[in-house]
């Protein structure tokens, strides 16, 4: 099959004005001009997109798809207030809330032509929703315990279900890894346990870094609202004080603790981060995924983009829990991005190519994925979007790229193909799930947490 389109923009290379990218079973086989490409493979069969752009799909690197029905719930507050409050709420959901609510958000990640997450779960909802649904994804199992006596239960808990989860799933596609809790809910030693058993297992490793100012000062100071019991769901029952300052930011403190002593890791926000910090993830090649809406939506802070890329760190861009940003929408986590950076940093002008490139090859390269997708070159595999350039907030779209960045969102993707397989293509689906049914569940358990 051959998709054509005004523009293929193959990320890695120049953009392709009357472009055609050729596939065959699950591959690129081919890429330039549909005129040439037309004469090359004549029996082809041409799907031609008109006025739009093809491209790589687009690589989400941190979200919380089974969060996706709590959108709207908890608005307009910072984050300690928005992460207890949301905590309370989940208690209310049972398994199949769970499972029903990362469909949702699986749904919305591919029609807004995201064809690869990586989440971050405790309940294996988005392990299971994501096989349904034929998408990519590294889905981290979270583990953590504020008592040194519980650690290696809940170790034991994680690497059952890591086991369980890998043989659920088509490890061609998902790839299973571990995440060690946020470091207000977690001893210590849990980074060492999970990076001697990412080293054992070769699992990808996953945290939650740097994210909130709270984080912060509860690392360095122990002086914050998670110095105080204000997390006891989430930790349990602790029978002493669990937390003495330390000193040092949380970036040198997991480092102290073996946290980057695995070979694949990624670490989420990194917004209160210094230049020693950012050197420490450089030597020990952290990945770095940044989620501009939510750290503005609950006033987290800004990561310093541009420190990053001068740095030569692997980054890409996550949306995050559609629980604070109220959408699975990587096409609008480019566009803030974009600003927010500008308008903190207008000496360093990060322009939409860079955004773009951070969404796609920037995201495959993080997860250590960039050998399979995030561009669009022969040999990789057919994860492949449509985005329709014909909207009059487009027109004249003199450049593909800047359009795409500054005016698109994700309702503007035509098609999302995965593995060479379309599985959105303008409100039609081909996913292993009855979408009225999911949507219909949806409604129902949102009534139940607005009780």
């Amino acid at each position: 099959m051959l998709l054509s389109a005004s523009y293929v923009l193959p990320i890695t290379s120049e953009p392709i004005a009357n472009g055609a990218v050729l596939v065959r079973d699950d591959k690129i086989r081919d890429i330039g001009t549909l005129d040439m490409l037309r004469l090359r493979y004549p029996d082809e069969e041409v799907r031609d997109f008109g006025k739009a752009a093809i491209l790589p799909g687009l690589i989400d690197l941190h979200t919380h798809v089974e969060n996706a029905v709590m959108r709207g719930i908890v608005h307009d507050v910072p984050y300690t207030t928005w992460i207890t409050s949301t905590l309370k709420i989940a208690a209310k959901m049972d398994v199949a809330d769970w499972f029903d609510s990362a469909i949702l958000g699986g749904l919305e990640a591919l029609s807004s032509g995201i064809t690869c997450i990586a989440d971050i779960t405790t309940t294996g909802a988005a392990c299971t929703a994501m096989q349904h649904l034929g998408m990519r994804s590294v889905i981290y199992r979270e583990v953590g315990a504020m008592e040194k006596s519980r650690v290696d239960f809940a170790m034991r808990q994680a690497e059952n279900d890591i086991r369980h989860w890998r043989e659920e799933v088509d490890g061609s596609r998902i790839s299973i890894g571990i995440a060690p809790a946020a470091i207000y809910a977690c001893h210590p030693s849990v980074f060492t346990r999970v990076s001697e058993l990412a080293n054992r297992e070769g699992l990808p490793v996953a945290m939650h870094m740097a994210g909130a100012q709270e984080e912060y000062n509860f690392v360095r100071y122990g002086s914050s609202p998670f110095a105080v019991h204000t997390m006891d769901n989430k930790r349990g029952f602790v029978e002493i004080p669990p937390w003495l300052p330390t000193g040092t930011t949380p970036v040198r403190y997991a480092l102290e603790w073996g946290a980057f002593e695995a070979e694949n890791v990624l670490a989420i926000h990194c917004v209160h981060v210094d230049d020693q910090d950012i050197q420490k993830l450089k030597e020990y090649d952290v990945a770095v995924g940044v989620c501009p809406r939510c750290n503005a939506q609950l006033g987290m802070g800004v990561a310093p983009i541009q420190d990053f890329l001068q740095a030569g760190l692997k980054l890409g861009l996550g949306t995050d829990s559609p629980a604070a940003t109220d959408s699975i929408d990587m096409m609008e986590e480019m566009r803030l991005g974009m600003l927010i950076q500008r308008a903190v940093n207008s000496r360093a002008f990060l322009d939409a190519q860079k955004m773009l490139h951070m969404a796609t090859i920037g995201g495959a390269r993080a997860l250590r994925i960039d050998d399979k997708v995030g561009s669009l070159e022969i040999g990789k595999q057919a994860d492949i979007i449509a985005v329709d350039l014909s909207g009059s907030h487009q027109t004249p779209a003199i450049d593909p790229v800047s359009a795409i960045v500054n005016t698109c969102s994700g309702s503007d993707v035509a098609m999302t193909m995965i593995d060479g397989n379309v599985l959105y293509e303008k409100d039609r689906w081909n996913v292993g799930v009855e979408v009225a049914r999911s949507i219909a569940r949806v409604i129902e358990i949102r009534s139940k947490l607005r009780m």
